[in-house]
């Protein structure tokens, strides 16, 4: 049992070698904007700031990947090294924050975690005067965590061992098929389709009067469904800017959203000509429905207060609630008003939290508990109330899209909204027992972490005051979320450890 606990050791450091070299790589791109921008902040220029980290990640890396090498993984295996591989990563990519603007390591690896994880939650202030290689870093990790990062590492690397292991041990855990044959073509197809859409929001937020600091940065985290944006007032900036387009931006960037929220399997087949992929689908329609239901609600319960002006205000109304609709079904968080603000009446709040679980479709950058699950969870529902009506002897099992659904995924889909609900009990216990928040501001906070998803009822001041019991857990919620929870319960097995 010992050999093979050593042996599982192995296995997980050998990748960790090369996700570091990979990470050590990416650090240096944020150089360019602090050579370009001359970036300098209280502790000086922010050049050290990311060429530390990078030093640190590839001498390591290089290290691990020389004595070790590659060995190939089990299912367990790859699973264990995609769990490591969010939290190393995370732990020296926080290196920037706390270098280069002096803030404490455990908000900075909160800030990176939320990052990767393309949550948004922030414990940062001040973004507007913030060095903009620091700004560009914050974007840049939501961008690579977008897809995911062991998926961008088998995009950029050939000849993985067990890279259909890792795949799935990363890749939402319901099959939603592959664009082509051969698992290294289809993580190229992804990223190629990904990047493609990237460039295109880039080049209509140009349009729409940003500069192009500002729309790349908000391409990668409008795409990447994270939600980080350069100004602490969120996408509601560019209404105060006299030479922006503030209607078209915020248009372009719903557009990007549902993009990033969408399944990337949908967008290949409807790139290579099969446009009903968007709607001939039990997930698409139920996307689609969601979103319309969600929005036409919110405009109700909006309506229902104070009186509208002209048509102008009509318009603005129909935009602002289909903005924070697919933003926060999405889970990206962006905001044209607070959630919090007048503009949303009880319902439009309590609407907001349930799409925080909802979250987006399976095989899109977006985090939640999938509408594709939903769409079992009703399967599963009706198939309980069916029984008690059609004879024992009916064949009674759940089809979906033509299909039958196995018993196995049944029980796994079961099993996850099981531990869901559980830790967002658990999340919000904690925050409610260790700070003066009311239950539902609590609650709330640990709804957007599982949810990966920025905007909670906690306010950003209230965030980075709170205990660090309380963000530890978060970290773990949001890495939960992300992964769906299955690789990060396996760290804490000590059987897992020694599987082969």
């Amino acid at each position: 049992m010992k050999g093979r606990y050593r042996q599982s050791v192995k296995v997980v450091a050998g990748y960790m070698g090369s996700l570091l070299i990979i990470l050590g790589i990416i650090l240096l791109v944020p150089l360019l904007f602090a050579l370009v921008f001359k970036d300098e902040s209280e502790s000086g220029t922010t050049l050290t700031a990311f060429i530390l980290p990078s030093l640190f990640a590839l001498l390591s890396g290089f290290v691990l990947r020389t004595k070790i090498g590659y060995r190939e993984p089990g299912t367990t295996q790859a699973m264990l090294i995609c769990a490591m591989g969010w939290l190393v990563l995370s732990a020296v990519g926080a290196l920037p924050f706390v270098i280069g603007i002096g803030a404490s390591y455990l908000d900075s690896y909160f800030e990176t975690m939320s990052g990767f994880t393309t949550t948004g939650i922030t414990m940062f202030t001040g973004l507007d005067s913030m060095p903009r290689s620091i700004i560009f870093w914050r974007s840049l990790t939501q961008w690579v965590g977008g897809l995911g990062i062991l998926t961008f590492f088998l995009a950029v690397s050939s000849r993985i061992p067990g890279a259909h292991l890792l795949f799935g041990a990363e890749s939402h855990k319901i099959s939603s098929g592959r664009p082509v044959p051969g698992m290294i073509n289809t993580v190229k197809i992804l990223w190629t389709v990904y990047t493609g859409f990237t460039v295109f929001i880039i080049i209509m937020l140009m349009l729409g009067g940003m500069s192009l600091f500002d729309s790349v940065n908000h391409s990668f985290t409008a795409l990447s469904t994270g939600g980080y944006s350069p100004y602490d007032a969120s996408i509601a900036h560019f209404s105060t800017l006299p030479d922006a387009n503030h209607v078209m931006i915020e248009y372009v960037l719903i557009l990007g959203m549902i993009l990033g929220g969408t399944s990337f399997l949908v967008h290949y087949r409807v790139l290579t000509g099969r446009i009903k992929s968007l709607w001939n689908n039990s997930e698409m329609k139920l996307w689609w429905a969601l979103i319309g239901g969600f929005t036409v609600l919110i405009i109700a319960d909006h309506l229902l207060q104070p009186s509208l002006g002209g048509p102008e205000a009509v318009e603005q109304t129909f935009r602002t609630s289909l903005f924070q609709t697919v933003s926060i079904i999405t889970t990206t968080g962006f905001g044209t008003q607070d959630i919090t603000s007048s503009f949303f009446g009880s319902l439009a709040r309590q609407l907001f939290l349930v799409m925080m679980v909802i979250g987006g479709c399976v095989g899109s950058t977006a985090g939640g508990f999938k509408v594709q699950r939903v769409v079992i969870m009703f399967r599963i529902a009706g198939q309980q109330i069916r029984k008690l009506i059609v004879p024992r002897s009916a064949i009674n099992r759940i089809v979906i899209d033509g299909k039958f659904l196995d018993e196995s995924e049944i029980h796994r889909v079961s099993a996850i909204f099981f531990i869901w609900m559980g830790f967002l009990v658990a999340g919000g216990t904690v925050t409610a027992a260790l700070s003066s928040l009311d239950g539902y501001s609590s609650f709330s906070g640990m709804f957007s972490a599982m949810g990966n998803i920025g905007p909670c009822f906690i306010s950003v001041h209230e965030m980075g005051a709170l205990n660090p019991i309380i963000k530890i857990v978060y970290i773990l919620g949001m890495l939960a979320g992300r992964l769906e929870i299955l690789p990060l319960l396996l760290l804490f097995s000590p059987r897992a450890w020694r599987v082969w």
